[in-house]
């Protein structure tokens, strides 16, 4: 995946139908869709405890990524209306950032974790992927709630359609952009 694919969310920036570049699913119900992951950055710590290394995991950073290359919208559908509840969608996986980093530090802030390995090379290598493991795991629950979420999103504002519910949403949203 090359960084051009990638939209990072940002406060500044929404998203505009060119974002939208892959082949629309013909299978699919919906007029588009939006295409959102974590990418995720941490660091490792170690020291030897009882003739034991042991990691420690810190400083967790996520960021919420836009996917251009697996997005796609029906151009007959392509309005500003269908754009914002797709913006929507990225606002929401933005606006869950915070709680998955308080559950991420409260699941693994102060903890450690045994690796192995016959030299510290070894050790640091193997402490890097557990970590990174770990975390990956964590985040596959938490996509797995966003999912939820924006099924639920979809039926509340019934892709957009129900104006009144997309406009509680977007009162929601824009508090992310303060």
């Amino acid at each position: 995946m090359e960084i051009k694919d990638i939209i990072s969310w940002s406060k500044d920036y929404f998203l505009s139908w060119s974002d939208f570049q892959a082949e629309p699913n013909s299978a699919a119900y919906e007029d588009s869709s939006s295409n959102i992951k974590y990418h995720h950055t941490w660091t490792v710590d170690s020291e030897m405890i009882d003739g034991q290394i042991f990691y420690f995991i810190n400083d967790i950073n996520l960021t919420t990524q836009f996917l251009k290359h697996l997005s796609w919208v029906r151009d007959q559908h392509a309005t500003q209306q269908l754009l914002k509840h797709e913006q929507g969608h990225f606002d929401l996986a933005e606006s869950l950032i915070p709680e998955i980093i308080q559950s991420m530090k409260e699941k693994f802030q102060g903890k450690r974790f045994p690796t192995r390995g016959q030299n510290d090379e070894q050790r640091k290598q193997f402490a890097k992927g557990n970590s990174g493991l770990l975390i990956a795991n964590e985040l596959e629950n938490w996509f797995h709630k966003l999912h939820q979420k924006r099924e639920q999103y979809d039926k509340e504002t019934n892709f957009g359609n129900n104006l009144d519910a997309q406009k509680l949403y977007n009162e929601k949203f824009a508090q992310l952009r303060n």
